[in-house]
């Protein structure tokens, strides 16, 4: 709480050559998306603010609108680091998404079905039993896509720069670890959801 309150009361500071569009929209960008899949992730029976019939593939398309978010935060910064730090970011996390989506196929055709809640009912047994490779598959994806360690590349901490967010402070930089330690919860709520039978 008290960072909380520290960060919104530190000055807002937007460099001179920043584009002010991009940089006041990119972190909204990134906590939008992890908002978003609050809804459909289903937390009991009948807890849930939407049963999509795409469940799977909602959530795949809409963890992919934070990898553009990183790279507006980056270009709009007007940085030359900051922008290499995004491309870097961005690299690292299109690699890994292929090897997410490919390990929740499995699931899908086990179960038989993309919604969320349809592949809790298929679970008579956890899914992380009989797709063992796909849950630690998909696990080293999250962690990619959270820059947990080992895949804590994007910051690049033994350099001078933070990687694509060094330009955001206040509110702004709030707003992008809000993002990422909220990311956290939401692929658990996914994990158990798609591999621990909900």
């Amino acid at each position: 709480i008290a960072d909380i309150v520290k960060l919104l009361f530190k000055e807002d500071i937007r460099p001179r050559e920043s584009d002010a569009f991009l940089h006041n929209f990119a972190p909204i960008m990134m906590v939008v998306p992890v908002l978003v899949l609050v809804g459909v992730i289903p937390f009991g029976k009948g807890l849930f603010l939407a049963n999509l019939n795409i469940g799977v593939l909602f959530i795949v398309a809409v963890t992919t609108v934070s990898t553009m978010a990183v790279f507006l935060a980056g270009w709009g910064s007007g940085n030359r680091y900051a922008l290499i730090g995004a491309v870097r970011a961005v690299a690292q996390l299109v690699s890994y998404e292929v090897p997410m989506v490919l390990s929740l196929v499995g699931v899908v055709l086990l179960a038989g079905s993309m919604s969320l809640v349809g592949l809790v009912e298929a679970q008579r047994i956890p899914f992380i039993l009989l797709q063992p490779l796909g849950f630690f598959v998909f696990l080293m994806s999250a962690s990619a896509e959270m820059n947990w360690s080992p895949f804590d590349l994007l910051e690049a901490e033994s350099e001078l720069t933070a990687g694509f967010h060094t330009e955001f402070s206040g509110i702004k930089f709030a707003l992008l670890q809000l993002a990422e330690f909220s990311s956290a919860v939401i692929f658990s709520a996914v994990i158990a959801t798609v591999f621990l039978r909900g």
